[in-house]
């Protein structure tokens, strides 16, 4: 019994061409690493809020303030500046004399918040629970 093997068969080309299409793929995957990267990180600059309550937050504070100034020596604890070890010591110190201490801050508008963090954070540690931020006070619009 003779085998008869078929004549090939022509095939025809593809009309999309495979090796564009993986080319168009991997600049989209590109495309897609790089935005969702851009995603994570804030890009827009905002200014801080004004509130209408700030002269109630000062009057109705009478503890602790630590200014957070935009350059070198960054924090003040009252009127001295301290670093962020002597603060924590010193808020140690003021949450043991008393449980029911706050703490305000009083930050410049362009104040590195790493530095706004490491207070919060010390005074976190500390025991301070209250923690409030001065702001600045809106004027009344004008008739």
């Amino acid at each position: 019994m003779p085998l008869r093997f078929a004549p090939p068969k022509r095939r025809t080309p593809p009309s999309v061409i495979i090796v564009s299409l993986i080319d168009v793929l991997i600049v989209v995957l590109i495309f897609m690493m790089v935005a969702s990267t851009f995603k994570q990180q804030p890009a827009l600059r905002l200014a801080l809020p004004e509130s209408r309550q700030t002269n109630r937050i000062a009057e109705a504070l009478e503890n602790l303030v630590v200014t957070i100034d935009r350059k070198e020596p960054y924090l003040y604890l009252g009127q001295r500046p301290v670093t962020i070890e002597k603060l924590q010591a010193e808020l140690k110190s003021a949450a043991q004399r008393s449980a029911q201490i706050s703490l305000a801050l009083r930050a410049d508008q362009d104040a590195p918040f790493g530095q706004i963090v490491k207070v919060m954070d010390a005074a976190k540690e500390s025991g301070i629970k209250t923690i409030s931020a001065f702001t600045r006070g809106t004027t009344p619009p004008s008739r």
